[in-house]
């Protein structure tokens, strides 16, 4: 692989200008891929779930409870909500409300008023499915619903579309951390022109990635959501990814090579770590595919392309832009570009009491996954939005007027019998039972489906939706109450809704996690080992993996559940962790942990390979390195923080949650842990059984492999290649 990347770095980079006419054609073209694509419908479905029952017999039979909806709570604050001249005004702002388009149903907002009189609600139904609504639609409610304000009566909204409406389009987290990397970019090269290069090769794939995300939703389904993931993966990795290699080419021109030379050895090197790292990220969130559900397969999927592209940018646009900007990439200060003094003091203090360095950061990961044990799955809801939100003053209101329950009801979805004349009896006799049972506050009678083939009941829990409590209620309405109040009976009862729909979800996601992390945990290790011919590297790298992965887990619990600093970017405290972060961030957080585990080990295999000892290889691999590695987790740390500002709870949570995974992948397990590792491992460090070394691929990260000769120069590439200690970075 290695002299495939040099052949193709140099040609690209000595034919600079037919690459750059080849890439702008490329993006044209994908833009009119882009542009021919169409957002498929959501697929939120658990397949085989209960909750998947109850939706399809609403899609086919009660339509109304099938599509997307929001609720309007009216209030005011002097006299009665039932007062005439609020009643006229609220019924006539409803009557603009079913004008609005895709609007199929609007309940009477009078059979549910408070018991103080002051508060009214509604629920406003969309024909079609879920997210067939737009923000526009979300929008034109919220407008249209906040006309009766003008007549003294307050109305605050909450659901699907109110969700919907509050969404921010304006990308807002990737401006912060595209200008984070900026400045420290800036920092590190001290060039305007490899911080533009590292940039432009970045923003080029993640721009590729997005367009063939578009042109691929609908014959993949992808959801909408997934873009997002990818745009965060790709910004991040992508910069990684550009940094690396633009940082190996300027060590190279710093050493005296040719502008053909240094792209050949920086593809050579840098790029192999960069296509190794990749595909491990690649693997790694495809699978996702393993846990069974469409939404999530698909988001990994999604997150997969938007990784190739800015893989394929960074191997391809930066030795054109190699070529392009050589006069301006050159370093001006070589000695900056030299290996850190820092960095190899640093190594010499790790690899003299490497058991001291392992038992200090194995301390610190431990310290920061306390908080784990306490870590509580479910799902946020309304009650967890900032206070000035509508969703979260609609909610607070609810809860007030009707009890915590009615913000989440279940919707129990029962299959009739067609013609059966005790149909109607049996559907009473089994309201009373459900009414009746532990945990419910109400429930409401039977209603029928136009063609008389099914029934709805909706069932008020006495807790929140996210309270245990309502699991419970959950499963003893489905493991007792149910079948023993249709035992004898024709009735088929499936509880749906919502909060059912998303316990469904978490239970799907626990019983795939092993199968999951087996497979992803298995297949990295593999990767590995065929690119460090080594047994005993990718397997350590795999434990201090999972404790990074754990002690980042232990801070969003620290942070959403117990509220440290959660105020700081306007999150709720006591908030629990929604059921599938811990699943998408193992898959993200162990990619991009083996990227920064390859980027590292690389260079001190290449020191290893140039005849350096086990322990000289690892200090002469910090110092080489260790500088990019550091700015390069800052950067990305920086990229996923930043989308803490999103106004929504589950941005914050992935934001916090990857920011301070990688901030301590990089600072404790690649900068201090793995350097020890690899000096107590000595020479087995790199050793692997012959019977595998002979089956496997040969990758070669380090580029010693490379011999070939630049066509238009005479001097072998070796001859110029930089010393081992006075030209790394």
């Amino acid at each position: 692989m290695s002299e495939l990347l040099a052949r193709m770095a140099r040609a690209l980079t000595h034919h600079w200008k037919r690459g750059l006419l080849v890439a702008i054609v490329t993006v044209f073209a994908l833009s009119a891929f882009a542009a021919s694509g169409e957002n498929p419908p959501e697929d939120f479905t658990v397949p085989g779930a209960e909750s998947d029952e109850a939706l399809a017999l609403f899609e086919e039979h009660q339509q109304q409870f099938a599509g997307a909806d929001a609720t309007l709570v009216f209030t005011v604050s002097e006299g009665e909500i039932t007062d005439p001249e609020n009643r006229d005004a609220i019924n006539q702002t409803l009557d603009e409300v079913e004008g609005l388009d895709k609007v199929l149903e609007i309940s009477d907002p009078f059979e549910q008023v408070s018991p103080d009189g002051q508060l009214a609600s509604t629920d406003v139904r969309y024909e079609g499915e879920v997210f067939d609504v737009k923000k526009a639609d979300g929008e034109e409610l919220e407008e249209t619903a906040s006309q009766v304000e003008d007549e003294g009566v307050t109305v605050e909204m909450r659901g699907i579309v109110a969700d919907i409406a509050a969404e921010q389009t304006f990308p807002v987290g990737e401006l912060i951390g595209v200008a984070i990397a900026i400045i420290l970019l800036t920092i590190l090269f001290r060039s305007k022109a490899a911080m533009g290069a590292t940039l432009v090769g970045a923003l080029l794939g993640v721009m590729v990635g997005q367009m063939l995300l578009a042109g691929l939703a609908s014959p993949l389904g992808l959801p909408e959501f997934a873009a997002t993931i990818a745009v965060m993966l790709g910004l991040g990795a992508g910069i990684d990814y550009a940094l690396l290699i633009i940082g190996r080419y300027r060590e190279q021109r710093a050493a005296g090579n040719t502008p053909r030379d240094a792209s050949a050895k920086a593809g050579a090197t840098a790029g192999a770590s960069v296509v190794a790292a990749g595909l491990i990220v690649m693997v790694a969130i495809s699978g996702l595919l393993l846990v069974g559900i469409p939404f999530i397969g698909k988001m990994g999927i999604a997150a997969a392309i938007g990784v190739g592209a800015v893989v394929v940018s960074s191997i391809t646009m930066l030795p054109i832009l190699g070529g392009a900007l050589a006069r301006w990439l050159r370093p001006k200060d070589v000695e900056h570009v030299a290996r850190s003094e820092g960095f190899a003091r640093w190594g010499e203090r790790i690899t003299a009491r490497p058991w001291r360095a392992i038992a200090i950061g194995v301390a610190v990961l431990l310290v920061f996954a306390v908080p784990l044990t306490d870590m509580r799955l479910g799902q946020p809801d309304d009650g967890n939005q900032p206070e000035s939100t509508t969703q979260r003053q609609a909610y607070d209101q609810l809860t007030e007027a009707f009890g915590p329950g009615t913000t989440g009801p279940l919707l129990l979805a029962v299959d009739t019998t067609p013609g059966d004349p005790d149909t109607d009896e049996k559907l009473a006799a089994l309201q009373r039972d459900i009414a009746s049972a532990e945990g419910v506050d109400s429930a409401s009678p039977a209603q029928p489906s136009d063609d008389g083939e099914m029934a709805t009941i909706f069932v008020q829990p006495t807790t929140s939706p996210q309270d245990e409590r309502t699991e419970e209620l959950v499963n003893r309405l489905r493991d007792d109450v149910l079948p023993a109040a249709t035992q004898g009976s024709e009735l088929e009862v499936y509880v749906g809704g919502q909060t059912a729909s998303f316990l469904d979800f978490s239970t799907q996601v626990s019983s795939r996690l092993p199968l999951f992390i087996a497979a992803v945990i298995g297949l990295s290790v593999l990767l590995l080992i065929a690119a460090f011919r080594s047994l005993w590297i990718p397997l350590v790298s795999a434990v201090f993996n999972l404790l990074s992965i754990g002690a980042a887990y232990g801070v969003i619990v620290a942070v959403f559940q117990w509220g440290w600093g959660a105020s700081l970017i306007g999150a709720e405290s006591d908030v629990p962790i929604i059921s599938f972060l811990p699943l998408m961030m193992f898959a993200i957080v162990f990619g991009l942990s083996m990227d920064y585990n390859v980027f590292l080990l690389s260079r001190v295999h290449e020191a290893y390979n140039e005849g350096d000892s086990p322990r000289d290889s690892v200090i002469h691999g910090l110092a080489r390195i260790a500088k990019v590695v550091l700015f390069a987790g800052l950067i990305m740390a920086s990229v996923f923080l930043a989308f803490a500002s999103a106004p929504d709870t589950i941005s914050k949570m992935f934001g916090v949650g990857l920011g301070a995974a990688i901030l301590i992948d990089v600072t404790i397990v690649r900068l201090l842990i793995a350097p020890a590792v690899v000096t107590l491992l000595g020479d087995r460090a790199w050793w692997v059984p012959g019977w595998l070394d002979r089956i496997l691929p040969n990758v070669s990260l380090e580029g010693h492999t490379v011999d070939a000769v630049d066509p238009l120069e005479s001097e072998p590439l070796k001859q110029r290649e930089p010393a081992t200690e006075g030209s790394a970075l």
